[in-house]
C-alpha cells in the first residue's frame, strides 16, 4: 500500500517461450543456471521481450543466442499463456510452439538442455510459472 492506502503498481513482466518439438515429438527444456532465480528448475527456451520488440522478435534474437538455432517467425505458432503472481512482480508468458528450425539445439550458456515427451514434463520440476503450460503442450501433442 502506498501513503493514499491504494495498493502499489505491480511490475508486469513479460517473458516469451518456445516449445521446441523435434520430430519424434519430444520439447526442449533447458536447466535454470545457478545464480539465478529458480536455479536447478527446468523451463522452455526464451527470454525477457525488450523494449521495441515483439514477443517473436524476442524468439528469434533468444534462440539464437542460447540454442545455436535459427528460427524464422513464421515458424512460431502462439499456443497459450501464462499468467502468474510473483513476490516482486507479475510475469506474463506467451508461449510458442516451433516445430522448424535450422541448426542443432546446443547450449550456448552452459546450461544443461533434456529432450522429454510431453507427458513427462509432468515429471520434471519446472518454475510456477511454467507448470500450467504443460497441460496445452499435452493437449497439443499427446
Amino acid at each position: 500500500m502506498n501513503l493514499d492506502g491504494a495498493a502499489d503498481p505491480v511490475r508486469l513482466v513479460l517473458v516469451v517461450a518456445c516449445a521446441l518439438v523435434d520430430v519424434d515429438g519430444r520439447i526442449l527444456i533447458a536447466q535454470r543456471p545457478e545464480g539465478k532465480a529458480l536455479a536447478g528448475l527446468w523451463e522452455f527456451p526464451g527470454g525477457k521481450v525488450e523494449a521495441g520488440e515483439r514477443p517473436e522478435e524476442t524468439l528469434v534474437r533468444e534462440l539464437a543466442e542460447e540454442l545455436g538455432i535459427t528460427v524464422r517467425q513464421p515458424c512460431l505458432a502462439p499456443l497459450t499463456f501464462a499468467s502468474h503472481a510473483y513476490d516482486d512482480f507479475h510475469l506474463l508468458m506467451p508461449l510458442y510452439v516451433c516445430r522448424r528450425w535450422e541448426g542443432v539445439p546446443q547450449s550456448m550458456e552452459g546450461q544443461p538442455l533434456r529432450w522429454v515427451r510431453p507427458k513427462a514434463l509432468r515429471d520434471v520440476a519446472m518454475p510456477p510459472a511454467d507448470e500450467p503450460l504443460v497441460s496445452h503442450l499435452i493437449d497439443l501433442l499427446g
